[in-house]
């Protein structure tokens, strides 16, 4: 190869080169970029892990709000199920898939979520929750609180998720606070999840009638309206302080494991952000399957 054309070539080549490395560099800049449009919050009435396989009203209600969701880069998870001492985030790269139910069909045990996780995204939200010292948590998994909901949102399993824990030591207001530190992470595409049951009492379920529509006794209806109303009209300091009510709301969450899961969704609503309830039901008498979507 003669000279000149040997240095004309080298100089094409040198600028393709210069171009590949903008582009990656451009690429890995919109990448990083927050979203445009921030992500949309749920809180989903789980209700009973059969739900994970069956299909009924409150299931294709579920894969109903999935259908007006644009894909998210993430998800992040607040579940009932994981309720301990102290906050940790799950941070591994592929979450296991968590049967912690017992008493149920064999189907049910063999159903799998194999979402891969976000260990980025965990240490984000670990940063963004200081001073509270959040564990990086490599044994947990995907409870059923969240994969039995995630099976009708993203059946394919095609979204990263992680999960955050509910602080078993600490009131609802200290989660309401907690929540609004997370609120970045809807601008960079994450959707987050609350997922547990507003009313949530095991111990008065009438199961004769467990299927009977819409079925609440008197004291879980009260609760349910009053619940609503509050909801509707974003009076949100007395939703984190229903210790202060009566008998019904006693009654409604006489554990508060279920009930936080609301609370942390609420805690990230923006002050204009549209509300929408779903899934609005009682259930065998003492459990309600109302579900949010805001935003």
């Amino acid at each position: 190869m003669k000279r000149r054309k040997f240095l004309k070539t080298a100089s094409v080549l040198t600028t393709m080169i210069g171009n590949m490395t903008e582009l990656k560099g451009l690429e890995k800049l919109v990448d990083d970029m927050p979203l445009s449009e921030k992500m949309p919050l749920l809180f989903i009435g789980h209700g009973s892990p059969m739900n994970a396989i069956e299909d009924n009203e409150f299931t294709q209600g579920m894969k109903q709000v999935a259908h007006t969701l644009s894909l998210p880069k993430a998800i992040l998870c607040i579940s009932a199920h994981w309720y301990i001492k102290g906050t940790k985030v799950t941070a591994m790269q592929q979450p296991k898939t968590i049967h912690d139910f017992h008493g149920f069909s064999q189907e049910l045990y063999k159903q799998q979520y194999p979402a891969s996780g976000h260990p980025e995204l965990a240490n984000e939200t670990r940063e963004l929750l200081l001073p509270t010292q959040v564990g990086k948590d490599l044994d947990w998994g995907l409870d059923h609180g969240s994969w039995s909901v995630l099976k009708h949102l993203y059946p394919n399993a095609d979204v990263p998720v992680f999960q955050l824990s509910i602080d078993a030591t600490k009131g609802a207001e200290y989660h309401f606070k907690l929540a609004q530190k997370l609120q970045s992470l809807r601008n960079k595409g994450v959707l987050i999840i609350g997922s547990g049951n507003i009313i949530h009492n095991l111990r008065l379920v009438d199961w004769p009638n467990f299927n009977k529509d819409n079925h609440g006794f008197d004291w879980a209806i009260e609760a349910r309206e009053w619940v609503n109303k509050n909801i509707e009209n974003r009076n949100f300091k007395s939703l984190y302080e229903y210790q202060k009510q009566g008998k019904a709301m006693q009654l409604a969450v006489p554990t508060p494991d279920h009930y936080l899961p609301l609370i942390y969704t609420l805690g990230l609503a923006g002050v204009n952000e549209e509300i929408k309830l779903f899934n609005d039901k009682l259930q065998a008498g003492s459990l309600s399957m109302t579900s949010l979507k805001i935003g």
